[in-house]
């Protein structure tokens, strides 16, 4: 492993800080806790995050100020996703951890309140206006504004393989990074030569590009893969800077630090743990296979990354389709659908473009379920940690990855 900061007791000190901060957030967030268990009702305001619909009831995700949490109401009570409510829960018995995690609870009665407008809801209505599909519009606030699917939705992306397209992380940060920089880099560039000559102009667009992406964070509330993908390319462009070597799990481990510091309850979030192994194996093929030839490298990077996390994905969601092979050309073309969608959008004629979205959504593929075993799971994340010291422990794991693909698709 190469370690980025020559110097150890900086390293140290640094992770000291860190702790700290956590420490800090740890304890502002048992407080919170503290004053939600104060009496047996909590009455709060809360937003509609997702309506999961059973044959008897509807169960509702809901987001308060300082937690989410899990209730259900009965199933004719007429509730929208983004709904506001004014609701009465049961706070008794819920622990610290599940405080942190999320939990499930009882409502006593809830009202109606009038929605506050949100910035987010203009950009929802955008959205809207562009599609006449129920299905195809959740699809794109989810891809633009991180907002929860359905269960079918889910269960299609899931099918497919894509579910972390939909999840905004890293991988949409980089293309809006991308397109934000070169939208402004000829504008100013004219300004840059005519007035700002003794500025670094690629510095300059850099910050404007953080500025931007904070705000666009702010706007999606916070989304754990989302945040992990900010803090490392802000901590990218610093460590640029300073010259210091950039693909470093280092500083991947210090970008899991820092989240976590900041938001301690990001510890229980799949999406984030998801975000953080998948950059994980992306340094572990930089540091294996950086000597491939770059065509080579397109290709052989996307097939190895779909090989390589299926062992981790399937010990929580077992579906598996033979279509998910597909998830390597549709990552591949997902660099290109992003952007482009982005403009449609902007300009009103993304509906043109739903007929191809709809079939896609549509297609029926046979599906089976395969659990990781336990034991297999275990191992695995053992030889991909020690695969960042150890060649043979590398081969391992590419071992391990083979005979896993080979029992997901062509059991007998």
């Amino acid at each position: 492993m190469i370690i980025n900061i020559k110097n150890y007791n900086k390293e140290f000190l640094a992770i000291l800080f860190i702790s700290f901060i956590f420490i800090i957030n740890l304890s502002i967030e048992y407080s919170k806790y503290l004053e939600f268990i104060d009496e047996e009702i909590y009455e709060t305001k809360v937003e509609v995050l997702n309506i999961y619909k059973k044959p008897t009831k509807q169960i509702l995700r809901l987001k308060a100020k300082n937690f989410d949490f899990f209730t259900d109401l009965e199933k004719d009570e007429n509730i929208q996703k983004s709904d506001f409510l004014n609701i009465a829960i049961i706070s008794q018995n819920i622990t610290f951890l599940d405080y942190l995690k999320g939990f499930y609870t009882q409502t006593i009665y809830f009202d109606y309140l009038e929605k506050t407008p949100k910035f987010s809801d203009k950009i929802v209505k955008k959205i809207e206006l562009n599609h006449q599909d129920e299905m195809i519009n959740e699809l794109f606030q989810a891809l633009f504004l991180a907002t929860p699917i359905s269960q079918e939705l889910r269960n299609i992306c899931t099918n497919y393989g894509i579910s972390h397209l939909i999840a905004l992380s890293g991988f949409h940060l980089v293309v809006l990074s991308f397109v934000i920089y070169w939208f402004l880099y000829y504008p100013y560039s004219y300004f840059h030569q005519k007035y700002f000559l003794y500025r670094n102009k690629k510095f300059d667009l850099l910050l404007v590009s953080i500025f931007l992406l904070f705000c666009y964070l702010i706007l999606t509330g916070i989304v754990a893969s989302l945040l992990r993908a900010f803090v490392m390319f802000v901590l990218t462009i610093f460590l640029l800077r300073s010259n210091i070597k950039i693909v470093s799990f280092m500083n991947l481990f210090f970008t899991f630090l820092i989240v976590i510091s900041l938001f301690p309850k990001f510890l229980f979030s799949l999406g984030f743990w998801f975000s953080i192994m998948a950059v994980f194996y992306i340094f572990l093929f930089i540091k294996y296979f950086s000597n491939l030839n770059k065509y080579l490298q397109i290709i052989f990077f996307n097939v190895w990354m779909f090989l390589i996390f299926n062992p981790i994905v399937h010990f929580y969601f077992p579906q598996t389709s033979y279509e998910q092979f597909l998830s390597i050309i549709i990552t591949i073309f997902f660099t290109f659908f992003y952007p482009f969608e982005i403009f449609v959008h902007i300009f009103d004629f993304a509906i043109y473009f739903d007929g191809f979205i709809k079939n896609f959504l549509d297609y029926k593929m046979y599906v089976y379920e395969v659990f990781t075993p336990f034991y297999f799971f275990v191992t695995y994340l053992i030889l991909s940690l020690a695969s960042i010291f150890y060649k043979k422990a590398f081969i391992g794991l590419n071992i391990m990855m083979i005979i896993f693909n080979f029992y997901l698709f062509f059991r007998v």
